[in-house]
């Protein structure tokens, strides 16, 4: 690799946020190649390059990777999956937690709920079609619990500490090391939801070799103690 380097510029959705600040850091710290990931959220982030901003690297769900491929605004060849990652639940600091290996308890636990925490993208729409088949969507609290997304951006953990929400889910990824939330750990099986993670070359990125590289890296067994560190799994 050459020795003279410029910047890569990325964008990610914030579900794997903390996870690429590791990794970036970890690469230039072993190769010299600074890597900038901007973490929004997703939909923020597909919009932003499907209207044609341009960065080197983009890592987001499968679902809208798929998408920016059919529009060509990824390399399609250059895709590939990085992490796989599944949703947790996290309480407020004392409340009564509910054992969540079993589904009964957990739905109890959100009909109980005063409000409930989701994200936005893939995970929180999955998350809402959970509650409805429990019945538990009446959205504004009047019926039910009240339905709180958290804006793009914002984690569900925060909602939960401050105490906006006293229920919430997310990737497990975003609720891990917050203060204030008792994070009880992932769903059951029975009712898991994994997103896998993947990234490609933008299509207006302007170093091939050294982008290829990086995605080369994300691959890597290098990676791999960083997304178990987060909670996720090599795709």
């Amino acid at each position: 690799m050459s020795t003279e380097h410029t910047t890569l510029k990325g964008i990610s959705s914030m579900a794997t946020r903390q996870l690429l600040a590791q990794l970036t850091e970890q690469y230039e710290r072993e190769t010299g190649q600074r890597v900038v990931f901007e973490s929004v959220g997703g939909v923020t982030a597909e919009k932003r390059i499907l209207a044609g901003e341009p960065f080197d690297v983009v890592m987001l769900a499968a679902g809208a990777m798929e998408r920016l491929a059919a529009a060509d605004k990824i390399d399609r060849s250059s895709l590939r999956g990085v992490v796989n990652s599944s949703i947790a639940v996290a309480m407020k600091v004392g409340a009564t937690a509910p054992d969540i290996r079993d589904e009964r308890s957990i739905r109890e636990a959100a009909t109980r709920a005063r409000a409930i925490g989701y994200s936005t993208g893939p995970s929180g729409k999955y998350i809402l079609g959970l509650l409805e088949k429990w019945g538990v969507s009446g959205g504004d609290g009047t019926t039910g619990p009240r339905l709180v997304e958290a804006r793009p951006g914002v984690p569900v953990g925060s909602l939960v500490a401050s105490g906006e929400v006293d229920m919430g889910f997310q990737q497990i990824s975003e609720l891990m090391n917050v203060e204030g939330i008792n994070l009880l750990g992932l769903l059951p099986d029975s009712i898991q939801k994994t997103t896998t993670f993947s990234a490609a070359m933008g299509s207006a990125m302007r170093n091939r070799e050294a982008t290829q590289a990086f995605l080369a890296f994300l691959v890597s067994p290098a990676a791999e103690p960083a997304k178990a560190a987060n909670g996720m799994t090599a795709a």
